[in-house]
């Protein structure tokens, strides 16, 4: 709790203060507030909910109504998305990447995974969701294509990542033989488990992110916008993507 509340404290900009109430898709009648006029500075007060998080949720109860009978995987541990899996998913599976642990083996109650080699059989769950981190994978193509070999045939993949409207995607760098090659000035990402700036962001998307889609074998991928929950006028696109 203490963190958040230094979390919030640096994000908030007084003179674009606001607060209100509404409906949350992940946790019902709450307040939202505005600590500045961006989308990662609006919160649900209740469930700690970012504006793309309460997109991403919006096109989620969507797509997968039937929630309750679906085994999800999910590319991280911690935050509001995994407590609403955890909460209405049939079975929810799951991980983090870790430097310092073997891939498939556990670091307390989370399970090591790369996204680009991922341990699971083949057709093990219904849907693959994650939020925010494929800009953060060095081979993302890769990473796409092991999501689908995982997907049970007609499974769906859904997930977020920071998108420019370019057509094309920025790489920004580059792993080569074991090696970080920076092709622009480094740019970091804050990280729940890392900390504040420790990933290094390997690209910006464009809307060729649904080529790259194709690539790795998905069916008819497309870009989703997901619903201004707050009516501030903050809302995420989603890529959808099916097997």
């Amino acid at each position: 709790m203490l963190s958040e509340f230094r979390t919030a404290l640096s994000l908030l900009k007084w003179r674009n203060f606001s607060i209100k109430s509404g409906h949350c898709p992940l946790c019902g009648f709450t307040w939202f507030v505005k600590l500045d006029d961006y989308e990662m500075a609006i919160r649900c007060l209740r469930c700690r909910s970012s504006a793309a998080t309460l997109s991403f949720v919006s096109v989620l109860r969507h797509f997968i109504p039937d929630l309750a009978s679906r085994h999800i995987y999910e590319l991280s541990s911690r935050g509001p998305l995994v407590r609403y899996l955890l909460k209405y998913a049939g079975r929810v599976t799951l991980s983090e990447y870790f430097d310092d642990v073997p891939l498939g083996q556990y670091k307390g109650a989370v399970q090591c995974q790369d996204v680009q080699q991922l341990t699971y059989q083949e057709n093990s769950f219904d849907v693959c969701t994650s939020t925010e981190v494929f800009e953060h994978v060095p081979d993302d193509v890769q990473g796409f294509r092991e999501l689908r070999r995982v997907l049970k045939p007609g499974g769906i993949l859904l997930f977020t990542v920071p998108m420019v409207i370019a057509e094309k995607t920025v790489e920004r760098a580059l792993l080569v033989d074991g090696r970080i090659q920076h092709l622009l000035t480094p740019e970091y990402h804050n990280d729940r488990i890392r900390g504040s700036a420790a990933v290094l962001c390997f690209r910006n998307y464009g809307q060729d992110i649904l080529h790259k889609l194709g690539l790795a074998g998905f069916n008819k991928p497309k870009i989703i916008q997901g619903d201004d929950v707050t009516g501030w006028g903050y809302h995420r696109q989603v890529l959808a993507a099916h097997k």
